[in-house]
């Protein structure tokens, strides 16, 4: 596990190469916390079936050993021939050549690997080993999203997926030893802002297995709406039993049973999370355009200057 204090660059920061004229990267957001059993990959699977179910394109990675979010989508290890695992290591892999296509509509999923257990010690001597998976990803791709599954830990392949993304969402269950780690988590995030990808921010904390009977449930839900304040989604993910029955038939739940409190609760998410985006795109327009008008009054007093002299 990477402590925070370990987060140093090996080589110099990732420049993204300038994209041409009409062309745009999609939304990259990581499913991230070190705690294991919190929700992340049912949040990962049902979260980009609400997105590709409201009409966008979606791109899942899954970058777990363990490979739940991709059986939780019908994908049969069988037909795997390419993975996430390759995309790491191969370079000019292109992850739009990777997609399996699901049951759903318009989401895809670049399958997990076995070999991905071996990938923290591979990735130790590898050149620019921090900036893998950014340099895989960053580019133009037929999505609107791409959202990533992360492994259970702050390994480097984590630490990858956290220098590739716009954001990330953070599961976390209402229950006391979740919080543990969770200050942990977000000093690794601001290490990763500091050295690596500066534009790394938390798209929002979500509160899962949440169970209205139990106070600490309860607790537990106010003392991270008051860490983290707005930053907290509204929506809630219930304990909910056809959320954990739905991946043994190869289904998100969402089309498992749409109408189950959790399926209901995740296309409330969905709708949240598009609502927060754009808001997010709007202050980064006006960002854009207050920039470019700074950068035109600075050339128009350099070249009245210019003139005067």
């Amino acid at each position: 596990m990477i402590q925070a204090s370990q987060v140093t660059p090996s080589t110099p920061r990732k420049i993204d190469p300038p994209l041409k004229k009409g062309e745009k990267l999609p939304r990259l957001l990581a499913i991230a916390n070190q705690k294991g059993g919190v929700g992340k990959t049912t949040t990962a699977v049902n979260m980009a079936t609400a997105l590709a179910a409201v009409g966008k394109r979606v791109m899942l990675l899954d970058l777990d050993p363990q490979g739940n979010a991709s059986t939780g989508l019908g994908v049969k290890r069988s037909e795997i021939r390419k993975s996430a695992y390759d995309l790491l290591f191969e370079e000019g892999l292109n992850p739009a050549e990777l997609c399996v296509p699901t049951k759903v509509p318009g989401l895809y999923v670049v399958p997990s690997s076995m070999h991905l257990a071996g990938a923290e010690i591979e990735l130790v001597t590898a050149k620019r080993r921090e900036y893998r998976l950014r340099e895989a990803l960053r580019r133009p791709l037929p999505f609107d999203y791409v959202i990533i599954d992360c492994p259970p830990s702050l390994s480097l392949v984590t630490l990858n997926a956290l220098v590739a993304v716009d954001a990330i969402v953070v599961p976390l269950q209402c229950e006391f030893y979740a919080l543990e780690g969770l200050s942990h988590l977000v000093k690794t995030i601001e290490r990763v802002k500091q050295h690596f990808n500066p534009k790394l921010d938390i798209h929002g904390v979500l509160l899962t297995m949440y169970d209205p009977r139990n106070r600490l449930s309860g607790a537990v839900a106010d003392d991270v709406r008051e860490f983290f304040g707005e930053k907290v989604y509204n929506t809630v993910i219930p304990r909910n039993v056809k959320l954990s029955e739905a991946p043994s038939y190869g289904l998100p739940a969402i089309v498992y049973d749409m109408k189950c409190p959790g399926a209901q609760a995740y296309i409330r998410l969905a709708g949240e999370i598009i609502r927060r985006e754009k808001k997010i795109m709007e202050i980064t327009r006006l960002e854009t355009s207050d920039a470019q008008d700074n950068s035109k009054l600075i050339e128009n007093k350099i070249s009245s200057q210019e003139i005067s002299a």
